[in-house]
């Protein structure tokens, strides 16, 4: 695992530097619709393709799972699971607020997982038991403040009922919490395990945007609700992260207001 760690850390720097040079080029993006408010750039698609063709070299009897295309099978058991750039309403706006995002699957569970945010030159990296880094240094939740004291990142996506994350920004008001979205799930998980919020939650993810900072949240010391890495790829599903503080409070309030929509 450090020998793939490294490499991968590698890797998801060479397609940031590609993801910055189209960020930087913006009025010669070409962009798509997937669906309402759902953007794909040539920069998705061409930071995908570089980041598998690395990959590929790199560890070739892995299989692969992208955002923008189709799964590549693999013998060895193990499975990269890649979103080029976390964030692309971000991207494609100008916004800096998008990254980078890889993680490693084995055995239904998350292994490892890498996001690069290559405009602020930060490098958020954990290895499953072995703990989390931001550029190196160790990531360690420590923090006592109750959800009165403090942040809490949300996200949205408009495949789900927005009377969920309405209900939840409500519940956090009342809670005399702030709410924070920068339309960057994978970004915001990682906030959570740098300290900067407090915890994250949103009603329905896929496995591209929250494995690797779900892992980077737990190995820093966070709590994660628990799934199972493959049934994410297959599905996707709620993500809740947080501090140990405020993790059963958020938990609770996300499964309320989440299950007014079913």
């Amino acid at each position: 695992m450090p020998e793939r760690i490294e490499i991968l850390e590698d890797i998801c720097r060479q397609a940031g530097q590609l993801a910055l040079k189209y960020f930087r080029e913006q009025d010669t993006l070409v962009i798509d619709h997937k669906g309402h408010q759902d953007f794909v750039s040539q920069a998705d698609r061409n930071v995908e393709s570089l980041t598998r063709e690395l990959l590929g070299k790199a560890f070739p009897e892995d299989a692969i799972v992208g955002e923008e295309h189709a799964p590549t099978s693999g013998t060895s058991g193990f499975t990269w699971v890649i979103d080029p750039i976390d964030g692309t309403t971000n991207f494609i706006n100008g916004i800096p607020a998008w990254t980078v995002v890889v993680a490693g699957v084995r055995d239904g569970m998350t292994a490892c997982g890498v996001i690069h945010d290559p405009v602020n030159d930060e490098t958020f990296v954990a290895v499953k038991g072995e703990g989390a880094r931001l550029n190196g240094a160790p990531l360690k939740l420590n923090d006592a403040r109750k959800l009165s004291e403090g942040t809490i990142g949300v996200g949205y996506s408009s495949r789900v009922d927005d009377r969920g994350i309405v209900q939840l920004v409500s519940a956090l008001i009342e809670e005399g919490s702030m709410f924070y979205r920068n339309a960057s799930g994978a970004l915001s998980l990682a906030y959570v395990a740098a300290g900067r919020l407090l915890g994250y939650s949103e009603e329905h993810m896929n496995a591209w945007d929250c494995l690797a900072g779900q892992l980077v949240v737990a190995e820093a010391g966070g709590r994660v609700e628990e799934q199972d890495s493959d049934a994410m790829i297959r599905d996707g599903g709620r993500v809740v992260v947080g501090t140990a503080t405020v993790f059963d409070q958020l938990l609770e309030l996300s499964k309320k207001a989440f299950s007014q929509t079913d």
